[in-house]
């Protein structure tokens, strides 16, 4: 009687993998609904500090954690949303300038 493990044995696969979409990896499960890209943003100290103090705010208030990225997203998807135009703008500060005046109306 043989003892240990065949070729066949060592080398035969012990999951099947149907397609990609099923490998999760680490950490938290994904809570997004449609395709993403992970993108690297340089933001300033001060606006760290700022988004930090919202969610800590939002979590006071509510009892629920809110992530810089939840945040940011919604911004985007906002701004996605809305009439304003920025075509016009040709650097940072005329976007937060047309930006001031929209949400001032």
């Amino acid at each position: 009687m043989k003892t240990g493990k065949t070729a066949k044995d060592i080398f035969a696969p012990t999951t099947t993998i149907k397609s990609i979409e099923n490998i999760n990896g680490p950490g938290r499960p994904p809570i997004h609904d449609e395709a993403w890209t992970k993108v690297t943003v340089v933001l300033l100290n001060r606006q760290i500090v700022y988004l930090d103090r919202l969610a800590n705010d939002i979590r006071a208030n509510t009892g629920s954690a809110i992530k810089r990225a939840e945040i940011l997203r919604a911004l985007v998807d906002a701004l996605a949303e809305s009439n304003i135009d920025l075509l016009a703008a040709t650097s940072e500060n005329d976007l937060k300038a047309t930006l001031r005046a929209s949400l001032s109306r």
